[in-house]
């Protein structure tokens, strides 16, 4: 019912006593979303309403050319590959719908998963296109926009105590006890979730025809530039590009390990102290003492000649608020870290004229 006790015709029944409001997708894709979470329905047809969901929503972003940026700073060729068009408004909603996809096509009626925001709105938004039941495990003290997305989508929430990786902890050990997918990074369907972000190159690809000099991305777990450079690898090893990009991390001051275990150059991503590391409302997606796909991400940096380094959350904030008035994006504040740190690189030792892409995620 809306406001005034009128039946809302956006609202769909998606499992017994759950509704979740059709946020994020366009309405004439409903009869796609019926089709997909039709339980009566033979799993083939299921799956080919939901394929087209992914196909027409999730992926195929923009790449711009940040031209009023590349006066100021005078870095020429910045293309920013902006996130913000998908579904949710970020990256997260790749993997997340590759997974729910997974998970129908194997017989799977829930998923489960930790987060601390993105990712457990477009896990919800995923599972509810298909009919599947989503819970996603949380820390308690979290709260924030993305919890009432998850909530309007039909996502079930289990708080945790202690921190994410706890809430990880916890959503991995139900997915064992009770046989539900695993949707966490860092576990058997980490495939799934590097192929997905895989993608990303493949667009980039698309648009400049080869790979660029540089590819900068944010990072926390580390999974989508781990993906990214898993993309670029493959079009390399197929002779698409004549090259693998460098690849840049950027995360938040001293709260990420795949930075901190480069600027230290141990051997492998080590584990920050967890009571040293502070969330505040700019890098909590950034912030982690546990990197779980970091070891991938750090091989990536490492292997293409790139590099890491921090970003403040003022220096982030001010970056979102150029990016929106020179060039146009709404950028959640904590995917500018990556930019930052490559054009911080530029400014200490110029870069020569060639292609640099930055990956942004949306603010919704």
């Amino acid at each position: 019912m809306d406001r005034d006790g009128k039946e809302d015709k956006s609202t769909m029944t998606l499992l017994d006593s759950v509704s979740a409001r059709l946020i994020g997708l366009p309405k004439d894709l409903d009869e796609s979303i019926s089709k997909a979470s039709d339980s009566y329905l033979n799993l083939e047809e299921r799956l080919d309403a939901y394929e087209d969901i992914f196909e027409s929503e999730v992926g195929d972003t923009s790449l711009s050319r940040a031209r009023n940026i590349e006066r100021t700073v005078g870095l020429r060729q910045l293309y920013l590959k902006f996130e913000g068009s998908n579904p949710t408004g970020t990256q997260k909603d790749r993997i997340a719908f590759a997974q729910a996809m997974d998970a129908l096509r194997r017989g799977y009626d829930t998923i489960t998963l930790a987060t601390c925001g993105n990712y457990g709105a477009a896990s919800a938004l995923a599972a509810y296109a298909c009919g599947l039941r989503c819970l996603v495990y949380i820390p308690e003290k979290f709260s924030g926009k993305r919890l009432k997305a998850m909530k309007e989508r039909g996502a079930e929430i289990v708080r945790v105590p202690g921190d994410y990786e706890a809430a990880v902890l916890a959503s991995q050990n139900k997915a064992k006890e009770a046989e539900l997918y695993d949707a966490n990074p860092g576990g058997d369907n980490t495939p799934i979730q590097l192929r997905a972000y895989a993608e990303i190159a493949y667009e980039i690809y698309d648009e400049l025809r080869d790979a660029p000099s540089v590819v900068a991305v944010p990072v926390s777990n580390g999974t989508t530039l781990a993906g990214i450079y898993k993309g670029f690898v493959s079009l390399y090893r197929r002779g698409k590009t004549s090259r693998i990009p460098r690849f840049v991390a950027g995360s938040s001051h001293n709260k990420n390990p795949i930075v901190h275990s480069f600027v230290k150059g141990v051997d492998h991503c080590a584990d920050l102290k967890p009571h040293q590391i502070k969330e505040t409302r700019v890098n909590e997606p950034l912030v982690n003492w546990h990197s779980i796909d970091g070891d991938h991400a750090l091989e990536a940096v490492r292997s293409t000649g790139g590099w890491a380094a921090n970003a403040s959350d003022r220096v982030m904030l001010k970056y979102s608020k150029i990016l929106s008035s020179e060039e146009g994006l709404n950028v959640l504040p904590a995917s500018t870290a990556g930019l930052l740190v490559l054009l911080e690189h530029h400014r200490r030792h110029p870069l020569p004229g060639d292609r640099y892409v930055a990956v942004l995620t949306g603010r919704k």
